[in-house]
C-alpha cells in the first residue's frame, strides 16, 4: 500500500514532470523567444543532463509515494536522443500508470510509431493557430502548420491519446479561437485552450493580454453549444465542455482567472536534475548532486519527504491577491 506525502495543503505527489532537455526548434514568444534564446545562448551540454539511469531511478523513488503519471517535457523532449528507450524504461516502473510527453509535434511523424511500441500512452501537442500567417509570427521560426498536422496524424496513426494544446494570448493568436476549435471538432481531438500565463520572466505578460475563460467559452458556445462536464479525476487542471451535438470536448486551462493551486499535486524536475515544486517557482532543489555523489535511496527519500511536507506554493491565488510577483524559472527549463 503506497503511503502519500502530503504538503501543507494536503496535496499528495501524484504527478512527476521531467524536462529531459532544454533546446527546442522553436522560438515561441511566450516561452523562448528568439531575442533572448537567439544562436549565442548556451544550451546545457549532454555532461550536465540527467542521464536516463538517473531519471529511472528518481521515477522509481517517486512512485514509492504514489507518483502515477510521468509527463516528459522539454523544451522540446523529441530532440533528447532515444527518448523511446527512456519512454520503455518508465513504462515499467511499478506504480507508473500513464506516460505522456509534451511536444510541438514536428518530430513525431518519424518517432510516433516506435513512442507508441515503448509503451506511451499518449502526447499533449503545442498548437496555437490553425493558419499559417498566423503559426508562423507565433512560433518565431516562420514553421507552417503542415509539420505540426503531419505530426498529430502520425501519434493518431499509431494510437496514441491525443490533446491539443492552444495557448491564447490577446494581440497574437485569439482570432484563432474559433477556426481552431471548427477544425479540431471535426477530428474528434481534445483541443484545451490555456489562459496566458506569466511563467518566466521574458514573455511580457500583464492581464491585458490575458483572454480569459469566460469569453473563450462564450465565443465558441455561440457557434457550437456546450455544456460543463464533471472532472475526470482529483487536481484535473482543465475545466471541461462537451459539445452539446455529441461531437467531442474541449477544456480551459484557466490558471489566472480561475486559480486551482488548492488541488495540484505536480512536481517537477528540471533537465539538470532540480526539483520544483510549483510551475512559478524562483528557485529548485539540486538533486542531481544526491544521485551523483553516491547517495542512497533512502537520502533522497528523506530529501524529497522534506521537501514536500514544507511545501506551500499556491502563486496562482497568490497572484490574484495582486501580492507582487517575484522573478521566476523559465518554462523552457522547467517543462510545461
Amino acid at each position: 500500500m503506497v503511503d502519500y506525502v502530503l504538503d501543507k495543503h494536503d496535496r499528495p505527489m501524484k504527478d512527476l514532470r521531467i524536462s529531459v532537455i532544454d533546446q527546442c526548434n522553436f522560438r515561441c514568444t511566450y516561452c523562448m523567444p528568439a531575442e533572448i534564446f537567439g544562436n549565442d545562448y548556451r544550451f546545457m551540454p549532454e555532461s550536465e543532463l540527467l542521464s536516463f539511469d538517473e531519471i529511472v531511478r528518481l521515477v522509481k523513488i517517486f512512485a514509492q509515494f504514489g507518483t502515477e503519471k510521468v509527463r516528459i517535457t522539454g523544451g522540446e523532449p523529441l530532440m533528447r536522443k532515444n527518448i523511446d528507450q527512456l519512454v520503455g524504461r518508465i513504462k515499467q516502473v511499478e506504480g507508473i500508470k500513464d506516460v505522456a510527453i509534451t511536444t510541438n509535434a514536428v518530430f513525431l511523424v518519424r518517432q510516433a510509431a516506435k513512442l507508441k511500441e515503448a509503451g506511451l500512452d499518449r502526447v499533449n501537442i503545442s498548437l496555437d493557430a490553425i493558419e499559417d500567417d498566423v503559426f508562423k509570427e507565433t512560433n518565431g521560426r516562420g514553421i507552417k502548420t503542415k509539420p505540426v498536422i503531419k505530426g498529430i496524424e502520425a501519434a493518431r496513426a499509431a494510437g496514441l491519446s491525443i490533446k491539443i494544446n492552444m495557448v491564447v494570448k490577446k494581440g497574437m493568436n485569439e482570432s484563432q479561437i474559433l477556426p481552431m476549435a471548427r477544425y479540431f471538432k471535426e477530428t474528434g481531438d481534445t483541443l484545451r485552450f490555456i489562459e496566458f500565463m506569466d511563467v518566466g520572466n521574458h514573455n511580457g505578460w500583464n492581464m491585458d493580454t490575458v483572454v480569459p475563460k469566460k469569453e473563450i467559452i462564450d465565443q465558441i458556445n455561440e457557434e457550437m453549444p456546450l455544456e460543463p462536464v464533471d472532472p475526470n479525476y482529483y487536481g484535473e487542471v482543465a475545466n471541461r465542455y462537451k459539445y452539446k451535438d455529441g461531437s467531442g470536448e474541449i477544456g480551459v486551462i484557466s490558471s489566472v482567472t480561475d486559480a486551482f493551486c488548492s488541488t495540484c499535486t505536480r512536481v517537477r524536475l528540471s533537465a539538470d536534475g532540480n526539483l520544483f515544486t510549483c510551475l512559478f517557482a524562483s528557485v529548485g532543489y539540486d538533486i542531481r548532486s544526491m544521485l551523483r555523489d553516491g547517495e542512497s535511496d533512502e537520502a533522497i527519500i528523506s530529501r524529497l519527504i522534506q521537501i514536500w511536507t514544507k511545501r506551500d506554493d499556491q502563486y496562482s491565488v497568490d497572484r490574484k491577491k495582486r501580492k507582487p510577483t517575484k522573478k521566476k524559472i523559465e518554462m523552457s527549463y522547467i517543462g510545461g
